[in-house]
């Protein structure tokens, strides 16, 4: 039923292109966006850490010495997000910044189902969430994009509880720093599918407040279904950049 559902959703988009689709950023500004920064109050885009430049969201580094453990986080706050089919592409560049961590090398995210930023710890490293985690390939090795990693959250794959933090896809390594085309499909709590250069690479169900990281002030909510949210982008370590950021409600 999952494999029939994808296939139509596929189907549908294919026939309706340009039907529906929303511009989440206008290539210019950061109008409707905002950020978070770890230790920063919401709001405080700490040593311009996130651009606008020629048609892209840019995570530069380029007014930092070290990284210092500032995790960030770009919101679309104009709105939260319930059902929906989200489109972008990205693209590493530069060189992993000095201080961060080992296993932050060209590897960013897409925070899908956040909690509001207003309310995320001023230690806090990621929102709660499930990020369609954005890697790059080093070279030699499988690395495959579009995995799904789990800050403050479960989710359920083949209807197993799923009992790692992060999950690889199925798809192929992009060793060279190209734009690489991620897509991901939400239905509410109930089922997700991520999709890299047009195929369908990981599904999991059962999105849910719960497993590591999650915050004090969300105690509370473990088991509760993640129902809806709002849409960010990481900034972890490793220049990256974003555009044709684009949503279809569904």
């Amino acid at each position: 039923m999952k494999k029939l559902i994808f296939l139509l959703v596929v189907v549908f988009s294919s026939c309706n292109q340009n039907d529906g689709w929303q511009n989440l950023f206008d290539g210019e500004s950061l109008d409707g966006w905002d950020m978070k920064i770890r230790y920063h109050d919401f709001g405080d885009n700490y040593n311009n850490t996130f651009k606008a430049k020629d048609g892209e969201i840019v995570v530069s580094y380029e007014e930092y010495d070290e990284f210092e453990e500032k995790f960030g986080h770009i919101f679309y706050m104009k709105e939260k997000f319930v059902n929906y089919h989200l489109s972008l592409e990205y693209k590493f560049s530069g060189q992993h910044l000095k201080g961060a961590p080992d296993w932050s090398l060209k590897n960013s995210g897409i925070m899908l189902h956040c909690q509001n930023p207003k309310t995320m710890l001023i230690d806090q490293e990621f929102p709660v969430s499930a990020e369609t985690q954005l890697l790059g390939g080093l070279g030699e090795g499988s690395r495959p994009t579009a995995n799904i990693c789990t800050p403050g959250t479960d989710v359920d794959i083949d209807n197993s509880l799923v009992k790692k933090h992060c999950i690889n896809s199925t798809s192929k390594t992009y060793n060279n720093d190209d734009w690489v085309n991620v897509e991901v499909i939400v239905y509410s709590d109930s089922l997700i599918h991520h999709i890299v250069e047009g195929e369908k690479v990981l599904t999991y169900t059962n999105l849910k407040v719960g497993g590591n990281k999650v915050p004090e002030n969300f105690m509370e909510k473990i088991g509760m279904p993640l129902k809806d949210g709002y849409i960010s982008l990481q900034s972890e370590g490793h220049p990256v950049s974003f555009r044709n950021i684009k949503i279809k409600k569904l």
